[in-house]
């Protein structure tokens, strides 16, 4: 099907649309796909956005659902977004085709749903302890092991950066595929030689800053 040829369709695009509000909160947002590409969008939340005509990724919810025509639900990293999400799709038919209708759930969601972490329990040696989150300054994603760090030591934890991204409270931030930081440590933001951009901590570690997230920090920070 191509995009052009979809418009007729549009009043059966508004009616999922008007139907499912009733259902799901004010900051979801809804896609459909048909073949590999988005044919309807609506954002209910400012770091999701997406395209009408915009290619279906590979390993997406929308790609799932296209491929196995069944019910489909994860966690998804910021791959697709400016944030991660949680996406629930759902095999529907437009015009007699194969579609996916996917919910898009900002993380806001997970956190009000499951609550913030008050701690984290790492691991040094032998010895588990657990540490207050807002003694954390920052967390690194290292050799497919996750790290944080209080006081300059150094604590290993099972959980993931993406499952950490979406249960952390406010003061942390993802800056890079490897890093989360702790926004009241933060020194300064800079520039290095090459004029990309920098986080310095207080304790004098400098991480760098990708640009899949510095549009998010700036957000955030309003610089």
């Amino acid at each position: 099907m191509e995009i052009n040829d979809i418009n007729f369709e549009k009043d059966v695009l508004q009616q999922y649309k008007i139907i499912l509000e009733d259902w799901i909160p004010a900051t979801a947002s809804i896609a459909i796909a048909v073949n590999d590409a988005y044919i309807f969008f609506s954002s209910g939340h400012h770091q999701i956005k997406l395209a009408v005509g915009e290619k279906v990724k590979e390993d997406s919810i929308a790609q799932k659902v296209l491929t196995t025509r069944s019910k489909t639900d994860a966690m998804m990293d910021n791959s697709l977004f400016d944030a991660p999400y949680y996406g629930i799709g759902y095999p529907i038919e437009i015009a007699q085709q194969p579609a996916a209708l996917v919910i898009v759930l900002p993380p806001n969601f997970i956190k009000a749903k499951q609550g913030p972490y008050q701690f984290l329990t790492g691991k040094q040696n032998e010895d588990w302890t657990p540490v207050p989150i807002n003694e954390i300054t920052y967390i690194e994603s290292l050799q497919k092991r996750t790290w944080f760090y209080v006081n300059e030591e150094q604590y290993k934890t099972t959980i993931t950066l993406k499952e950490l991204q979406t249960r952390l409270p406010s003061i942390f931030i993802r800056i890079h595929r490897s890093y989360i930081i702790n926004i009241h440590f933060i020194k300064k933001i800079t520039r290095d030689l090459s004029s990309n951009f920098l986080v310095v901590l207080k304790n004098g570690t400098e991480l760098p800053i990708s640009q899949s997230y510095i549009n998010n920090l700036r957000t955030v920070l309003e610089f």
